[in-house]
């Protein structure tokens, strides 16, 4: 594992980002290097190895660490356990759903197909799934201590769990024949979320906060999300999604959004007017990165004041952003990852964009 600014100098430089006083944005690079070493015996496999309750929580740690010792970490990069190996709304297998497992992939489906006035969700401390995720992190912790950060679990967005639940037609239903009921259990699945939040926080690397996002934090912070709202109008999101947004960013203190698809776009006036939302990562969807022009999009996004982090390939994203701004400021690129033998291209990406 590769790794020279130290994890103290790479917040500070997420520290100044976030202030807005970076004059470059963030570009992590990270580089694979060809395996080396005794094997695991349980190699990692992300959701796969997560999902599989065979795998004790130090065998998963040990296929994780041997992927990190092959592993360089340049530009904004560090070295991270990226908890989306928990499967995309781990919140929906604590409160009870079953987790399934199809192609190496985690999916969540109810045990039982209720309708929306029977469904009520309360805390469960012996929940064998929250139990099997706060082992993963004291077993992470335990390891490295404050040389790898251990992120937040993919914990989902609220309405994405209620859909769990309810299947995603059902509750756009739900939506016009019961809107009293879906607000309610809303806010039962949000405050549950938030003390899940809170309580893996405990387990989580001290004093670093972090996401699938990467995005590194001196505070609180989540990459929330809505994936159902692509259905939405606007004034349904207002309605169902945008309250608990706000609450959510309130108790965060410091939230992003997950702007998934050109659908979403219409709501991305009532998310910048959210104040504690201080982030959008805008994905435009699949084949969809480099295609077309977006400059639109992410220009309001900065304009707003607010930070952006964008999945741009090739920069072209990027560097149509500092040329319409003149610098890279508030813009986070997402994860590069490239061979270690492109490691030359590596650091010309970076000088680049003012790295050196």
């Amino acid at each position: 594992m590769i790794f020279e600014r130290g994890l103290k100098n790479t917040l500070e430089i997420y520290k100044k980002w976030w202030a807005g006083e970076l004059d470059r944005p963030i570009i992590p690079i990270v580089l694979t290097y060809d395996e080396t070493g005794k094997k695991p015996r349980n190699p990692y496999e992300g959701q796969k190895s997560f999902g599989n309750p065979t795998i004790s929580p130090e065998e998963f740690i040990n296929g994780v660490d041997y992927e990190l010792n092959r592993t360089e970490f340049l530009g904004d990069a560090y070295p991270f356990l990226n908890m989306m190996c928990s499967g995309p709304g781990i919140v929906a297998a604590f409160l009870g759903a079953d987790v399934i497992l199809n192609n190496g992939n985690i999916w969540f489906q109810p045990k039982e197909a209720l309708p929306i006035n029977k469904l009520h969700f309360v805390y469960c401390d012996n929940n064998y799934w929250l139990n099997r995720t706060k082992a993963v992190l004291i077993e992470a912790n335990k390891r490295w201590g404050n040389s790898v950060i251990v992120g937040m679990p993919d914990l989902g967005g609220v309405l994405d769990i209620l859909a769990t639940f309810r299947g995603s037609q059902n509750l756009l239903l739900d939506l016009y024949d019961s809107p009293n009921e879906v607000i309610r259990v809303v806010n039962e699945i949000k405050e549950l979320w938030h003390r899940y939040y809170s309580e893996l926080s405990e387990f989580t690397t001290p004093d670093f906060y972090t996401n699938w996002s990467g995005i590194l934090s001196e505070t609180y912070t989540y990459m929330l999300q809505c994936d159902l709202c692509y259905m939405f109008s606007t004034d349904m999101f207002n309605q169902f999604v945008k309250d608990e947004l706000r609450e959510t960013c309130e108790f965060l203190g410091r939230g992003c959004y997950h702007l998934d698809g050109v659908g979403q776009i219409p709501h991305l006036e009532s998310l910048m007017e959210i104040n504690k939302m201080k982030l959008i990562q805008w994905v435009p969807g699949d084949g969809s990165y480099d295609s077309n022009d977006w400059l639109g999009v992410n220009s309001k996004v900065i304009s707003a004041g607010k930070h952006l982090q964008i999945m741009d390939y090739d920069f072209s994203q990027l560097d149509k952003l500092i040329s319409h701004f003149g610098r890279g400021k508030n813009v986070a690129v997402y994860q590069v990852n490239l061979p270690a033998n492109q490691r030359a291209r590596a650091f010309d990406i970076l000088s680049r964009y003012n790295f050196y």
